[in-house]
């Protein structure tokens, strides 16, 4: 199984990485994708790239909740760090509404930036959009048959945002609110297009039923993965092969190429 989204380079894993790694893949994790925040978060991540090489692999990009006056500067210097090595992905980048509207045209700005950036290394986009799914639908749109792909992670929206993006032939990552008892997920994940499903944890966030309350990791895709079976009634070996290919197929294409 592949983790597409964990932040386990922050401070919340500093005690216990080694234990959180060794969990993960005693739990059948054999890679951890790294999106990155800003500035602050690049040192931490790339430290964990050097210590867990072929598990951990980062994404350099611009959270959306780090846009704020200086964001010009963040995005020339993420920019920089593109130009300088390879990424597996322009992320985590988005909108987000819930915490503060204040930025929300720079927002916008630094998703155009992002996902030029992406079309311009022949990366996927990892797109974070709390409170603002519509919109960030009608912003990717724009990129209909350049050859703009991604996930929209932590996807939480109807059958019919699910179909949206699909069919602008982007992945949707299922994460711990599909294990929700009132996220509704259960509803909505039978209908979404299978192809293009992928698993993540968001970790330390969005923790899993029964853990909710606790740190998120990596090992708790296990736990997605068997309600994400559930819901789609389906063994979880099943799930796995899938969301497995699905995922290499987003993240990994010139490998899969060259096996």
């Amino acid at each position: 199984m592949i983790d597409t989204h964990a932040h386990i380079y922050l401070e919340h894993f500093s005690e216990d990485i080694d234990g959180v790694i060794d969990r993960a893949l005693q739990n059948g994790i054999h890679k951890i994708l790294l999106p990155n925040i800003d500035s602050s978060t690049i040192d931490q991540m790339l430290e964990l790239e050097s210590q867990y090489p072929d598990i951990c692999y980062p994404m350099m990009g611009l959270h959306p909740c780090s846009v704020k006056e200086d964001f010009e500067k963040e995005l020339r210097l993420i920019e920089d760090w593109m130009n300088k090595r390879s990424f597996l992905a322009v992320g985590e980048m988005g909108t987000d509404l819930y915490w503060d509207k204040t930025f929300w045209n720079q927002q916008r700005e630094a998703f155009h930036f992002q996902c030029e950036l992406a079309l311009k290394h022949n990366l996927p986009v990892v797109i974070h959009c709390r409170e603002t799914i519509d919109e960030t639908i009608e912003m990717a749109m724009k990129y209909q048959g350049k050859g703009l792909k991604g996930v929209f992670h932590c996807f939480t929206g109807t059958i019919e945002q699910g179909k949206q993006i699909t069919d602008m032939g982007f992945h949707l990552g299922l994460g711990g609110v599909s294990t929700f008892k009132n996220g509704g997920m259960d509803q909505v994940i039978p209908h979404l297009e299978q192809t293009k499903i992928i698993l993540e944890t968001d970790s330390p966030y969005l923790t899993p039923a029964p853990y909710r309350g606790k740190r998120n990791e990596p090992a708790y895709v296990s736990i997605i993965a068997d309600k994400v079976a559930e819901c789609l009634n389906t063994s979880k070996e099943a799930l796995v092969e899938l969301t497995t290919a699905n995922a290499n197929a987003l993240f990994f294409p010139n490998k899969i190429a060259s096996h």
